[in-house]
């Protein structure tokens, strides 16, 4: 056998053997309390808005005065956009979240994004 016929099976054999499939990982350590890991992002706590799929999930009831908080898991911007009046209209980034204000005053507010004019909801201030 010349030596680069011999190479090359040397090759083949080397590579067949590192691409068996069968593979090896270490265990992980074992968790002590000076390793650390990273955090998840911190849940809303209040109300929440959420949007998915072009479409909010309504009707959400509040307290008068809440904070409401609005996930947008969409990767397009979106508004929350009161029908009437200046009562409420923030702004979220697609991916993204952002807050508002409810009103003080008890009722139903119907609201609607500016950019999908399709979407409608309906904030309860109870």
């Amino acid at each position: 056998m010349t030596p680069r016929i011999f190479a090359l099976l040397a090759s083949l054999v080397l590579l067949a053997a590192c691409s068996s499939g069968t593979t090896s990982t270490p265990a992980a350590p074992a968790s002590s309390p000076a390793s650390t890991t990273a955090a998840a992002p911190a849940a809303a706590t209040g109300p929440t808005i959420a949007i998915s799929g072009m479409k909010f999930a309504s009707p959400v009831t509040v307290s008068p005065g809440a904070t409401v908080t609005v996930t947008n898991a969409d990767g397009a911007e979106h508004s929350v956009t009161a029908d009437t009046g200046n009562t409420f209209d923030v702004d979220v980034d697609g991916k993204g979240t952002a807050t508002f204000t409810a009103p003080t005053q008890p009722g139903t507010y119907a609201y609607h994004c500016t950019y999908h004019p399709t979407m409608h909801g309906q904030l309860i201030v109870a």
